[in-house]
This record gives structure tokens, sequence and C-alpha cells, in this order.
């Protein structure tokens, strides 16, 4: 939003995560938190006085639980909506209902020393809250969205995780690999996506940009929801026809070659592209790894994390799609792709599963 300050509104029954949630975003120059409330209730009656462009939502409050509260916003007045959240791993459940009601993001705090940690992740939570105030939001959402942004000023490149391809394409074998980069707005984007494909599609690696202890369960309800298999990657997995690995939280993900068939590598590493897992990563290693026998789509996101990649995978002869405008919730990675030149075709999410089994046909 250039040229304007992001005002947020902070709802939270914790007095310590309000007080450090303000510190943080304030920190930022182009933030300002316009209230911070203690429930839902009070929070409604300060967006009566002044509608916020972003909302942190607590999901565990007294009076009125975040998500029922979360529904009837999205039912009634849409704003992009960040759950913060101390839940952990077996509370992923709740908080994959919060971005089907219509969540943008999720920001995970720990029950114990949450504001401590609040406060070291200050790059990344002013990140997210400028991600979502760029979402578009829309009524009666019954499905929402997800990403995780973020990281030092510095930023580094995929040169961090491996060197660039050598630059001669890789000869075209029958079995193709599709790799999928996206951010803010990708959970749901991906469900739709995924549950067009049959269950003999070609194999499929995804970098979601998503926080750690939360790829495992957002898979997990992928594979309840579609005919392909999908689950969180390991280290080692292979990609295989019907079969989607999905990078995990906190790991970089790359594809590696061995003879004829494909694996994935699951790495710690810096943040590329501020990033981790990064899309760059992804996308330079299959531009290594498998040329022209691979395919990349880069959908709604935040930032240009896959754009350099995406250039790489399309040097290398890979077919290369990036998801339109009026249907990606942040036109910013697919935007920073076809701005970079690596674009072979620019199509509605709706479009995207069918040109990855046209291709798979033309093979």
């Amino acid at each position: 939003m250039p040229g304007k300050q992001i005002r947020v509104l902070i709802v939270d029954d914790s007095a310590s995560v309000r007080q450090t949630l303000t510190a943080v975003l304030e920190s930022d120059p182009a933030i300002t938190v316009i209230g911070a409330a203690s429930d839902p209730f009070m929070a409604a009656k300060r967006i009566q006085e002044e509608i916020p462009d972003v909302i942190t939502l607590d999901v565990e409050m007294p009076r009125m639980d975040g998500i029922t509260f979360l529904r009837k916003l999205m039912s009634q007045r849409p704003i992009p909506v960040v759950m913060c959240s101390s839940l952990t791993e077996t509370g992923t459940e709740t908080l994959m209902q919060a971005l089907e009601a219509g969540a943008v993001d999720v920001i995970l705090k720990p029950k114990i020393g949450a504001a401590d940690y609040l406060a070291e992740q200050a790059a990344r939570i002013c990140d997210v809250v400028k991600s979502a105030a760029q979402a578009r939001v829309r009524q009666k959402a019954g499905r929402g969205t997800s990403a995780s942004a973020g990281g030092p000023s510095e930023k580094l490149t995929a040169d961090a995780m491996l060197p660039p391809p050598s630059g001669k394409a890789m000869a075209r074998t029958t079995e193709m690999v599709v790799c999928i980069g996206a951010s803010t707005g990708g959970t749901e984007a991906l469900r739709e996506l995924l549950e067009r494909l049959p269950s003999n599609a070609p194999g499929i690696v995804i970098v979601q940009h998503m926080p750690e202890k939360f790829t495992a369960a957002f898979a997990k309800r992928l594979n309840g929801l579609c005919d392909v298999e999908v689950k969180e990657a390991e280290d080692g997995d292979p990609v295989l026809r019907g079969h989607v690995l999905i990078a995990p939280g906190d790991r970089h993900m790359m594809l590696e070659r061995q003879g004829a068939r494909y694996h994935v590598s699951v790495r710690a590493g810096p943040l590329v592209s501020r990033h981790r897992p990064s899309v760059d990563v992804l996308f330079r290693s299959a531009a290594r790894a498998a040329g022209s026998n691979a395919m990349a789509a880069i959908m709604t996101g935040m930032g240009d994390d896959g754009a350099r990649g995406m250039l790489e995978m399309h040097q290398a002869g890979a077919f290369t799609i990036a998801q339109d405008e009026a249907t990606s919730v942040v036109f910013g990675m697919p935007k920073e792709a076809i701005a970079r030149g690596g674009v072979d075709r620019i199509v509605p999410l709706g479009q995207i599963a069918m040109e990855i089994l046209s291709e798979d046909r033309r093979r």
C-alpha cells in the first residue's frame, strides 16, 4: 500500500501479547496500530469507529472464540485477517478452519514465552501484515488462504543453497515433474488446483510459504480431499506419478535426479528470497536436475520468490505458467516472474490443472 500506513487492529486476550505485538508492528514505519482489543466484542466496537486494513486475531479468547468472530466478520465486512495463535501441532486443525473461513495468514506463537518469541520474529510478522494488507478478500468466505513470509533485511538468492544451472538443458524424457510455488492465498488456491487433478497426474513438488509444524496438517487435509496422494516431503522421497510432495515449513526442498528417477532433498539452510522454504531454491534445483523434463507454475503471493528460479527453468527448457491477476489473492510473485521474462503462459487459477494435464499429454 504505497504512500499509506497500514492500520492494524490487534485482538488478543493476553495483555503482554497485545503490548508486544503493538511494539513489533509499530517498529515498522509502514504500519500503525489503531487499537488493541481483548475480545471480539471489544474488537467489533472498535471496527465501528474505524475500519482497519488488517486484523491480527487470536484463536482462544473469552466470550467468543476467534474462528466464530472471523466467520461473522467475513460474512458481513471482509477485512484481511492474520490468525495469531498459541495452538501447537495438535491444534492445527483449528487453524485450517481459520484458513477456510477466510484468514489470509497465520502467525504461530508458543504457549510459554510468547511475548519474547514475537519480538524475535518482528521482521517476519511485519512482512506478514504488509502482505495481508494487499490481499483481496471476498464476502461469504467459506474458503480461506495462507502464506508465510519474512526474514532479515538481507535478501539471499538461491546461490546460498546451490549453484546456478549449467546452461545446458537436459533432453526431454517421457516423465514430467511439475514444480509449483505459492504464498499468500496459496493454501486454498492449491486445494482448488489439486482437487482438479486425476490420480494418475504427473509427480508434483510444491513450496507453499507456511510456518513450521503447519505443512504436515496442510498436506494431510489436501490428501483427504484430492484423488492424488499428498504428503509433507521427507528427505529422499521419490517423485512419483499421482503423488504430491509439499516442502516442510522451515526447510528448503530441492529436486534431485538419480538415473531416470527423481527424488527430493529436504535441508536446513539460510532464508532465500526471505523465505524458508524458498520457491527460488526449488525452481533452481529443477532447472539443474530436470531441465526440459520439468514444468513450473507460480501462483498467488506477495514478493518475488520464485521469479529468478522460474526464469532459470524457462531457460533450461521447462514449460512455465503463471496465475493471472484476476484470480490471485496477491498478484506479486506471478507479476515478478512475468516481468523477468520467465513465463510462457498466463492463465486463471481454474485453468492451471488443465495446463498440467495438457503438457503431460504432449510428452
